[in-house]
């Protein structure tokens, strides 16, 4: 079973580590978005909604994970 520390979790989702795993998203989104659906995009078809969400929730979870995990060892 999975063992959450909500306090290291929630410390992990406020402040200067929110803005932190945002920019990260904002980032990594930007730089993926036209990588995953560049033809869409271009060509003027159909963007996928969902897809395009994910590529910005994927990196943010990944880079809270990362703080959540840092602050372990602290």
């Amino acid at each position: 079973m999975l063992d959450i520390d909500r306090g290291r979790l929630s410390n992990a989702l406020s402040g200067r580590y929110l803005v932190k795993s945002s920019r990260v998203a904002l980032i990594v989104g930007v730089v993926l978005n036209p990588i995953n659906q560049g033809d869409a995009i271009f060509s003027g078809g159909d963007v996928n909604a969902l897809k395009a969400m994910l590529t910005f929730c994927v990196p943010f979870c990944v880079s809270t994970y990362g703080v959540y995990s840092a602050l372990a060892d602290v």
